[in-house]
């Protein structure tokens, strides 16, 4: 009869060695005159002409930066309790580390109140181009009245004001999770990228709110069959929150030969947020909302989050086939589908209670994934 040494050297794996990361696609550095002609776009009004030596001066600064790929030039060393102590990584992921993680402490504590998480996802507001308020706006505040009612804290982003505000930025998922899981960090750390003018970026905020968070409520409404711009951008950059490595030391930042071998050695893929109750409501006036609705809900319990059942999951058309000018009126004389955003806001409520008292609303959660990536 084996030893147990010798059984379990039988059955071990041999060591995969990750493969050379595919390169040729990207398209190389800009030549000093284009670079110059991207820089001076936001200097384009004749009012800043009276300044145009020190915007010269800027440009210069900015283009050496660029040259030297100075993503985050404000670092300090990891720490302790990180793979490489000694590796510098931006202060600003570091303090958003540490924001989400007195988030998560708190959202823990059974003394505070029911915390919802308002994403509304329409792009148009009164303060820019539409000129009108949006009826995702309206449908999130009739949810959000009846949430407060029974005492729960709201916090809202409100997507349109990227859209409408200076210097507000969704920035787009750079796909790190494609070439291995372990490059996708969490929090993000693709920004913001200093030497590429790559700043403004709201998703650390928006990470902090959703660590902070007992609920999520979505209000969208449909653009051409699928969720509005900003809302994909925000979807897509959660990635990180399912199966992302919280220590940037151990692939050494963006070092994509590190990650694949992590990967390979064996990547356990973390729900970092889950058991957060989750809502939607989405809209709109011809097609495409079930299948939008989908997705979202499909994206979402992938995550870990929990359904507020049936009566959470809302899609709905609102002046269906009639005109664009008139649909505040359809929605003013819906009062099915206003009296349906309270259903929705109770559902969440009533999930979120269930979860902070214990209740397992989802046994299959227990049910370890055969595959889950």
């Amino acid at each position: 009869m084996s030893s147990p040494e010798a059984s379990a050297n039988s059955t071990t794996k041999p060591r995969r060695a990750a493969p050379v990361p595919r390169t040729g696609q990207g398209g190389g550095h800009l030549d000093r005159a284009t670079f110059g002609q991207r820089f001076r776009q936001s200097f384009a009004d004749p009012r800043f002409d009276q300044a145009s030596a020190q915007i010269a001066q800027l440009e210069e600064i900015a283009w050496q930066n660029y040259q030297d790929g100075r993503k985050a030039p404000v670092t300090r060393a990891a720490g302790a309790g990180y793979a490489d102590p000694d590796y510098e990584i931006a202060v600003e992921w570091l303090d958003t580390k540490a924001a989400i993680d007195t988030a998560k402490q708190t959202q823990q504590d059974q003394n505070t109140p029911n915390q919802v998480l308002i994403i509304i996802a329409s792009h148009r507001n009164d303060d820019t181009c539409p000129g009108e308020v949006s009826k995702s706006w309206r449908l999130a505040n009739i949810a959000r009245q009846e949430l407060e009612r029974e005492g729960t804290v709201c916090d809202v982003i409100d997507l349109s004001r990227l859209t409408s505000e200076y210097g507000l930025n969704i920035h787009p998922c750079k796909g790190c999770v494609a070439t291995a899981m372990p490059l996708c960090h969490f929090p993000c750390s693709c920004y913001p990228n200093h030497s590429l003018n790559q700043t403004g970026d709201w998703m650390n905020d928006i990470y902090i709110k959703l660590a902070a968070a007992h609920g999520l409520l979505i209000v969208t409404p449909t653009y051409w069959y699928q969720s509005p711009g900003a809302l994909k951008n925000l979807m897509d950059r959660l990635v990180c929150i399912d199966g992302g490595n919280t220590d940037p030391s151990s692939t050494h930042g963006k070092k994509a030969i590190k990650a694949k071998q992590i990967e390979l050695d064996g990547w356990d893929y973390p729900k970092h947020l889950p058991n957060r109750a989750y809502a939607v409501m989405v809209h709109g006036d011809v097609a495409g909302v079930e299948a939008q609705r989908r997705n979202l809900c499909d994206q979402l319990d992938w995550m870990g989050f929990i359904a507020a059942g049936f009566k959470g999951r809302l899609d709905r058309y609102i002046g269906y086939y009639e005109s664009y000018a008139e649909s505040h009126e359809a929605l003013d004389q819906d009062q099915a589908v206003q009296d349906e955003a309270v259903m929705v806001a109770q559902a969440l409520q009533a999930t979120i209670r269930q979860l902070r008292q214990g209740i397992e609303l989802q046994p299959s959660q227990q049910v370890e994934l055969v595959r889950p990536k």
